[in-house]
């Protein structure tokens, strides 16, 4: 099962070094979400991020900054995606970049086949954003539309918890909260325990 890992909205203290430690431990992708950052933030930040990690961040906004820095992924949100283009995301993907987006409906699972993955939340209630509660009820199971891209749990998701991402057939699952409200000396523990989850319900 894939474990995506995103920023914290806001700065972090040391947060390259953080980040760089956290792909030196094995993470596998990376998004990048700074919703209140300026462009000349968000390309300092990258600027700090060791180049041999490139390939596995997804950036959020700013794409512009997807081909100075050579990235390969591009996140859209719900409103940018409401937005953008039939045939601009087709030149997106022709040029060989991958996309992501996020919804709350998965009804919209059936107007997504020009991404290759989303997030849906909240999957249980959110650590990060107080009052931002889930709606599935008791026993939930995914069922993708033929054709719809990859779907990651996001919302709530920690180590208790991480077993029923799995067990919900989702593809996969997003984690905020669970990793940057740790102190910073704690969390490659946190993303090594979720890792080996991950990896053990993968092979069964």
């Amino acid at each position: 099962m894939e474990l995506i890992v995103i920023s914290y909205p806001k700065p972090v203290p040391n947060e390259a070094d953080n980040i760089n430690l956290l792909m030196e431990a094995g993470l596998g992708l990376f998004h990048l979400r700074k919703p209140e950052s300026d462009l000349e933030s968000v390309a300092n930040l990258l600027s700090q991020i060791d180049p041999q990690y490139y390939d596995r961040i997804a950036i959020h906004q700013h794409h512009g900054l997807a081909a100075e820095f050579g990235l390969k992924r591009l996140h859209f949100t719900e409103n940018h995606r409401e937005k953008v283009s039939l045939k601009a995301l087709q030149e997106i993907k022709g040029n060989g970049l991958i996309t992501s987006t996020s919804i709350h409906d998965l009804y919209l699972l059936n107007s997504l086949d020009q991404f290759d993955y989303t997030f849906f939340s909240p999957v249980f209630d959110s650590i990060s954003k107080q009052g931002y509660s889930s709606s599935l009820e008791s026993g939930f199971r995914l069922e993708k539309p033929i054709g719809s891209p990859k779907v990651f749990a996001l919302g709530g998701v920690e180590l208790k918890n991480i077993s029923q991402v799995k067990s919900m057939k989702f593809d996969g699952a997003a984690v905020l909260g669970t990793i940057w409200n740790q102190e910073e000396e704690e969390r490659i523990e946190v993303l090594k325990g979720l890792m080996e989850t991950c990896r053990n319900l993968y092979s069964r």
